[in-house]
């Protein structure tokens, strides 16, 4: 997510005027909201018939595909320079490569649900982060206690308290080491592509396709054509990259635009909720109380993370 608190790409650029739609932004808002929170059901889909690499892969391809009409339609160009392009490659990597191709790998041994619940730690990642990587970032008291609270949420969905019986640490380790490298992507970003003079879309487009040439590389190392094409799992991959990666961006980036990104960023809040619900009902999931009591506790040690100082 591409917000500071949320599983996919970030935008590398500034936040772009205020304009207007024709469909209010909160509405939009929520169909963000849906389309991320389904993501982790569609990875699980994936994963049933194709390999992870294969999964992220297709995610990827589906997603440049929805970005490239985009700017086709708007005549937008992919931004110039080696060092650009060299930096938006590191960003592919940590903000789409890495984390997707994890977190598919994830859901082979652990639910979607837990894995939804795993990426909303993204901010309490990122806020232990700044404080050591940024310096204009400087700790309040709420902001540390909301970092407190949120691991103790962490430590309430693995069960700590059972010694995480029943819980596979392989897959619970890739889900939240994927909800890590987001932040550090968007520190990286911060760092070096802010005020490139590029658009949202044009940045984003092209950090996406570098994504996808990265997987087109690595992906046959590592797995081989299947015997059958398995189309339930095929379809939720292309829905997954079209839908979850390519039109959530678009979606995202006017949100932004028009109210935000304080507000665009609260759309993780939602992610887990959606996650947790559609693994129950469609899925079959199990869920111990645990979960969504250590989901609810995550969820308000990130708000608090986010919180501003009052002046």
């Amino acid at each position: 997510m591409s917000t500071v608190a949320s599983p996919r790409p970030v935008t590398p650029t500034g936040v772009a005027p205020r304009r207007r739609t024709a469909l209010d932004w909160r509405i939009r808002f929520g169909v963000l909201s849906l389309i991320w929170g389904f993501s982790f059901l569609l990875i699980k889909v994936g994963t049933e018939g194709y390999a992870p690499f294969q999964v992220t892969f297709g995610r990827l391809l589906f997603g440049t595909a929805v970005l490239a009409a985009a700017m086709a339609v708007k005549r937008e160009r992919l931004p110039r320079g080696a060092r650009t392009w060299g930096h938006l490659a590191v960003a592919a990597f940590l903000l789409n490569a890495l984390p997707f191709s994890l977190f598919a790998y994830s859901e082979l041994t652990i639910p979607s649900t837990l894995a939804g619940i795993c990426n909303a730690t993204s901010p309490l990642w990122g806020m232990a982060l700044s404080l050591v990587a940024l310096s204009e970032d400087r700790p309040t008291r709420r902001r540390v206690a909301g970092l407190g609270l949120g691991f103790l949420g962490v430590l309430t969905v693995l069960g700590v308290w059972q010694g995480f019986h029943g819980l596979d640490a392989t897959g619970t380790t890739m889900a939240l080491l994927a909800s890590l490298s987001y932040p550090v992507g968007w520190i990286y970003v911060r760092r070096t592509l802010a005020g490139t003079g590029a658009s949202h879309l044009s940045m984003t487009g092209a950090q996406l396709l570098l994504a996808t040439v990265q997987l087109a590389f690595v992906t046959p190392l590592f797995t081989t054509l299947p015997d059958r094409v398995a189309w339930v799992p095929l379809l939720a991959i292309a829905a997954l990259g079209a839908l979850g990666t390519g039109l959530a961006m678009l979606v995202q980036y006017g949100i932004v635009a028009e109210v935000g990104p304080t507000t665009a960023q609260m759309v993780t809040y939602f992610i887990p909720v959606i996650a947790t619900a559609a693994g129950v009902a469609i899925l079959g999931e199990s869920l111990a109380w645990s979960t969504p009591v250590g989901a609810v506790i995550v969820l308000a040690g990130a708000a608090l993370t986010q919180a501003k100082p009052r002046h």
